[in-house]
Formats: structure tokens, C-alpha cells, sequence
């Protein structure tokens, strides 16, 4: 029974220090939303749907900038001219994905949250970045909310 009420008090601190990332305003996040990137752009979305690792922000880089940190059930979304693209996410990891971009179109990346070698107890965490197809990827931006770029 005692290890239940430790284990219980590790869930509540756990899902009670969530992550804090600058969000945009809801109009961004609903513009966002629609999926139309201008006709001489591309859209890149980069999401993390998950409930797990509530505690922890993940940064993501693009292009060799500092885009700013995901926590759960949050969203990047980026319009930038056609053509490569490499993003980042770093963690206790740093896990990239290079995209070779067309105008007009959305391109989305799926940011997995993973437990890192060092475990959660030790505040550490890893990612994987996945490209998935635009119909997995506006699914799991519609669970999401936009954070704001830095």
C-alpha cells in the first residue's frame, strides 16, 4: 500500500510540472490550422502530440536557428521559401530530419518523445523526428496548439 501512495504522489508531481512554452494567440494557431501555405512557400509543421513527459520542453532548431521548445501537445509552424530545410530536435539527444521542399505544400514532422538513457527520475529525455504523410500530420496538429516562434 505504501509503494501505491509513492507511486501515486510521483504521478501527481509528474503531470503537475508540465512544461512552459510561449504560445501564439489563437488566431495564429487557428490561420495555422487551415493548411494553406502562400502559393511561392512551403508549410512545415513540426508537432508533438503526446501527454508523456509532460515535465519536459524539447528544443527544436531549424536551419541552424533556435526555433524555440515544444512541450506536449504543442505545434511549430513555419513559411519559408522552397528548398532544404534541416530541423533539429535536441534533447539529451539531438535528432535531425532534412527536407527537400516544393512550393505550395506542407510538409510535417512528427517529434516522438522518448525516455532518455539517463531516465526520467534524472530530468532527462530523448526524440526522434519522423516525417509522416499530410493526413497523419494534420491529425496530430489539430491536437496540438501553436507555439510561438522565436
Amino acid at each position: 500500500m505504501k509503494k501505491l501512495a509513492v507511486l501515486f504522489v510521483f504521478i501527481v508531481v509528474y503531470l503537475s510540472a508540465c512544461a512552459a512554452v510561449p504560445m501564439a494567440s489563437k488566431q495564429a494557431d487557428a490561420k495555422a490550422k487551415q493548411f494553406k501555405p502562400a502559393p511561392d512557400k512551403v508549410g512545415i509543421y513540426l508537432y508533438r502530440n503526446d501527454n508523456l513527459g509532460a515535465p519536459f520542453d524539447m528544443t527544436v532548431v531549424i536551419d541552424g536557428r533556435v526555433a524555440g521548445k515544444t512541450g506536449p501537445r504543442t505545434y511549430f509552424y513555419w513559411e519559408l521559401p522552397p528548398g532544404r530545410h534541416d530541423i533539429a530536435s535536441v534533447t539529451e539527444n539531438t535528432d535531425t530530419i532534412t527536407l527537400n521542399t516544393k512550393a505550395g505544400q506542407n510538409y510535417f514532422i512528427w517529434q516522438e518523445f522518448r525516455v532518455g538513457v539517463e531516465g526520467l527520475s534524472k530530468g532527462k529525455a530523448n526524440s526522434k523526428l519522423h516525417q509522416v504523410s499530410a493526413e497523419v500530420g494534420m491529425a496530430g496538429v489539430r491536437q496540438c496548439k501553436l507555439v510561438e516562434a522565436q
